[in-house]
């Protein structure tokens, strides 16, 4: 009988305080200085398109119009002859916005606001890239945003030359805080292609010795599991989106009884196992089993690599981490919404090895060491990035409390 032991859960699901603030207790003030506290709807005006997306298709001129992911049509029609500010009101994007250049359409997702004569534009877009427009978010299935929602949002209007000195002081802090930000990406590109870079290395400077066979002749055969038939037991249960696919970690994954588990629930995993999903193999879900999802549960989206005794299973985790193996599955991969590869596809890719056992495990713990040291500059700079991100914030909140 298999047994199915217990495993700690590792999502944890955050929760959201959906209490909206009161905004309507806002009511225009004055102070001193001449700055004004006003609500959003009383300094902008909201636009939406008011042709279709097929009219516009058959236009054929010089002007941008915007979707949600950027410029997809040049066309002839335009909306407004200055600047404006776009934002996306429905989807996973909603509440991101632009500064679009005047002539120009939104379609689609999106909607713009066109600040008043009393609003600076670039201050106004500064403003807005204040606001969490999450806090007004409706529905689940495709959430949405509404004008009428967040209108009410309260905006400190100083007098137009104090707002252009604001958004001279900003324009310079920004675009250090970008041109800091675009180092660490470089940085933190550079770290993961090192890896990457040696990583083929590897496989491709393959010494003597060495041997040459599918990945199916170094596994052994593997076992197939029906939770349902043992419905008060409790187990770990790894679907395709368990694995990190970058940083190739198992989370999110779910405690379920027995009679609970779903029909892709099917494949037996134990320690030292690799895992590859073979749904969308060009994200590159691998992972490699830990002791603590031993005889543990995973999708039949994945294949499950047991490993013989001639060959070291964290070679074989390693192997399917190269840039030649992921170009093979995309080569091999089928459909188009819902791409995947077959077990046996996996197992006929050839795979080169050091017959030497001991000259395995030094190539391991090379990649052990350099993976390691990868992942460390890794979370260094993706820190440096996230606090740019804080600090772009804290001068925002600077900018629109009057202590610029």
């Amino acid at each position: 009988m298999i047994t199915m032991k217990k495993s700690k859960i590792t999502n944890n699901h955050a929760t959201q305080d959906s209490n909206h603030s009161n905004q309507n207790n806002h009511t225009n003030q004055s102070s001193d200085n001449g700055w004004e506290i006003k609500r959003l709807g009383e300094v902008c005006d909201k636009a939406s398109s008011n042709v279709s997306q097929n009219q516009l298709a058959n236009e054929n001129g010089d002007y941008p119009i915007y979707g949600a992911s950027g410029i997809i049509k040049n066309v002839s029609f335009y909306h407004q002859n200055k600047e404006y500010v776009s934002i996306i009101k429905d989807g996973a994007g909603i509440g991101r916005i632009a500064l679009l250049p005047a002539y120009s359409s939104v379609i689609g997702t999106l909607q713009y606001l066109i600040p008043k004569a009393c609003i600076d534009i670039c201050y106004f877009f500064y403003f807005l890239s204040s606001v969490d427009f999450l806090k007004y978010k409706n529905g689940s299935t495709i959430p949405h945003i509404y004008f009428k929602d967040y209108s009410v949002e309260p905006i400190f209007v100083p007098p137009l030359p104090e707002q252009q000195r604001i958004v001279s002081i900003l324009d310079k802090v920004f675009a250090a805080i970008a041109k800091a930000k675009a180092n660490s990406e470089q940085n933190l590109k550079n770290a993961k292609q090192l890896f990457e870079s040696y990583l083929q290395s590897v496989f491709e400077n393959k010494g003597e010795n060495w041997e040459e066979m599918e990945i199916g002749e170094v596994l052994k055969k593997t076992e197939n599991v029906d939770p349902t038939k043992y419905p008060n037991n409790e187990f770990t249960y790894l679907d395709v989106s368990s694995v990190n696919k970058d940083t190739k970690e198992i989370e999110n994954v779910t405690l379920m009884m027995g009679k609970d588990a779903p029909s892709r629930a099917r494949k037996l995993i134990k320690t030292n196992d690799v895992i590859f999903a073979t749904v969308r193999p060009t994200h590159s879900r691998v992972a490699l089993i830990t002791e603590e999802y031993d005889e543990q549960v995973c999708s039949t989206g994945y294949i499950v690599l047991r490993t013989k005794e001639f060959i070291n299973c964290n070679l074989v985790f390693y192997f399917l981490l190269t840039f030649w193996f992921n170009k093979q599955m995309e080569k091999l991969q089928k459909g188009a919404s819902y791409p995947a590869v077959t077990d046996s596809e996996v197992k006929g890719i050839i795979i080169t090895f050091p017959k030497s056992l001991t000259e395995q495990k030094s190539i391991v713990q090379k990649l052990d060491a350099l993976s390691a040291e990868t992942k460390k500059l890794e979370a260094i700079y993706q820190k440096k990035i996230a606090d740019l991100e804080e600090l772009k914030k804290s001068v925002l909140q600077k900018a629109f409390s009057g202590q610029l």
